[in-house]
């Protein structure tokens, strides 16, 4: 059996690639794009990671070599297989993440698709809570705050797709413990939508930073 060796974000960036090879399948018929797209994706697709076996190289540059939707679908269904999973996180762990919160309704762990879940999150409706647990550096980081919906779309600042947006609050403490401030971005409403578009870490993961500091 193969070890798993792909994150969610990547597989979504790989996702975006073979759009991008049928979409140009579908409407160029010059042979020499055709053939520098084809190279374009397999490269973009192995260029994502950092270490790589000949294996797994070689099942990433197999993007490249399909012709039509069915046997690109066929391949990113193989793929999902090669998926490394949201760890492990119990009950009791995310109570201990969010020590302050009363009566904290926590999200229904069984229901998860951890292969395709980049940050772990939910909304406790009665109180337009959001929460966010989020994996960092071998632990958890659990963040919340406040998500008010905007009516109207616009780009995510996790995942920069174009969705239904909110605007997520969150408190930080400023320089002595009597100080508070607070940072906020839009974000999607949608928990799945989110995950399922994201295809890089760094803005995601300097926002949760920046507010646990």
């Amino acid at each position: 059996m193969q070890t798993p060796f792909i994150h969610n974000h990547q597989f979504n960036y790989i996702q975006k690639q073979a759009d991008f090879l049928l979409k140009t399948l579908r409407s160029v018929v010059d042979r020499k794009v055709l053939e520098t797209v084809r190279y374009t994706v397999g490269t973009n697709a192995v260029g994502i990671f950092n270490e790589l076996t000949s294996d797994q190289k070689q099942l990433l540059e197999q993007l490249s070599t399909y012709d039509t939707a069915h046997e690109l679908q066929s391949y990113l269904n193989r793929l999902e297989a090669h998926l490394i999973p949201f760890p492990q996180v119990s009950a009791k762990q995310i109570q201990k993440l969010f020590p302050k919160a009363k009566k904290l309704k926590l999200p229904d762990l069984e229901t998860v698709d951890y292969a395709r879940t980049t940050y772990l999150r939910w909304t406790d409706i009665a109180t337009n809570r959001l929460f966010i647990v989020y994996p960092y550096e071998e632990k958890f980081l659990g963040i919340e705050g406040r998500i008010t919906a905007t009516n109207k779309k616009g780009y995510c600042m996790f995942c920069n797709r174009h969705q239904e947006l909110g605007f997520f609050n969150v408190k930080t403490k400023g320089h002595s413990p009597d100080n508070f401030a607070s940072i906020g971005q839009y974000v999607c409403m949608d928990s799945a939508a989110c995950n399922n578009s994201i295809t890089d870490l760094t803005m995601l993961e300097k926002f949760l930073l920046s507010t646990v500091k």
